[in-house]
């Protein structure tokens, strides 16, 4: 990275970090590529009805993905939370009118023991109550007037004893409960991405950032009718309608938002994902050349999931190695340029190129060279 590059961030008493950890939130997400980047310009040159171009990068969305709609929203976290209010309000301008207070609401949201995660909170803030059930309990749980929607986190599917999706989605709209799939990062391959739909989930949030678009963007799709009672709920309706003062007002995107997912999601789709995987697996390659020969470290290139399904493993034992993975991790962290990396507990370093830029691979290997030959 250039000086002016750093400077933006030195100026502000920040420090620069190369990124070799993924999409990290807390890292900043992603990077646009320069065709998104140069449609986010464009979108600056004028103004726009922001109500239309959310009805229209909705349809294009969906049709892209084979849902019958979708909304560009600023984040997967803030799609499961509008999720939640459209399972909730149903379009309801009273019941919009009255979230997150949830008082004489459908407000239960039921998730599968093995399914608690970490981001079931955004489900929460709508004012819904979150309540565990046994895969085994879960038809029996669907009664009554209290279920609002069934949590489905898609990279839990598979977890021991549970149910898969497909089978939740035929018990919960045996109900007629619908399935809000929380699948985030799962955007490859993209018979995976485009599958939920197909499969029947009524409502699926994605992270755009994966895609390429913004740290802050997110797309909800699925049915039409769930869908438009998200949309009742987002920031746009406060501002358009006189009865309806929806709870999702701070969950506003940009025009440079929406068409920055918008191209993302073309350019995802249009991408030859052989010719970038081969490509990663190539520089990570070149990066384990560097390391060759380290005492106590065996390197591999791992399958992973998500947008950079290919990381290097720096598997490095503490018994015979200069450092182990901790030492290794802060070494990378507190050097200058700082480097984050991702870790396997106590066993690993994990080199992931997705966020990488091919010019920062050299520097990020000479600095585990540094610390590990």
């Amino acid at each position: 990275a250039t000086a002016a590059a750093r400077g933006v961030f030195e100026q502000l008493g920040a420090r620069p970090i190369i990124n070799a950890r993924g999409n990290n939130t807390v890292l900043g997400g992603s990077t646009p590529s320069a065709r998104v980047h140069q449609a986010m310009l464009d979108s600056e040159q004028y103004y726009v009805d922001m109500q239309q171009l959310l009805e229209r990068s909705g349809v294009v969305i969906a049709e892209l993905l084979g849902a019958e709609a979708a909304y560009v929203t600023p984040g997967a976290a803030a799609a499961l939370t509008l999720g939640t209010a459209a399972c909730i309000t149903r379009g309801d301008p009273d019941k919009v009118a009255q979230l997150p207070d949830t008082r004489g609401l459908k407000d239960t949201v039921l998730i599968q023991t093995g399914h608690r995660y970490h981001y079931e909170r955004a489900v929460t803030v709508s004012g819904a109550h979150l309540r565990e059930v046994a895969p085994s309990e879960l038809a029996a749980s669907l009664g009554g007037d209290k279920i609002a929607c069934v949590l489905y986190p898609a990279h839990l599917e598979g977890a021991p004893g549970t149910l898969s999706l497909d089978e939740t989605i035929r018990v919960a709209h045996a109900a007629n409960v619908p399935v809000l799939v929380d699948a985030a990062g799962r955007i490859y391959p993209i018979e995976l991405f485009k599958s939920y739909p197909r499969r029947g989930a009524d409502l699926i949030a994605f992270g755009a950032k994966y895609l390429g678009a913004l740290n802050a963007s997110g797309i909800l799709c699925g049915r039409k009718e769930l869908v438009d009672a998200a949309v009742h709920n987002g920031f746009i309706a406060f501002e358009t309608s006189d009865w309806e003062k929806s709870f999702g007002r701070p969950l506003k995107v940009d025009r440079q938002t929406i068409v920055a997912v918008v191209t993302a999601l073309q350019e995802w789709l249009e991408t030859d994902h052989d010719a970038r995987i081969a490509g990663y697996e190539r520089r990570l390659d070149a990066m384990a050349s560097e390391l060759r020969g380290a005492p106590g470290v065996s390197l591999s290139i791992q399958k992973a999931e998500g947008p950079g399904p290919r990381v290097l493993r720096v598997d490095i034992d503490a018994g015979s190695a200069r450092q182990n993975v901790q030492q290794v991790v802060d070494g990378l962290w507190t050097g200058t340029p700082a480097i984050a990396v991702g870790r396997d507990g106590d066993r690993a370093v994990l080199v992931n190129p997705v966020t990488l830029r091919p010019d920062d691979d050299g520097v990020v290997a000479s600095r585990l060279g540094q610390l590990l030959l």
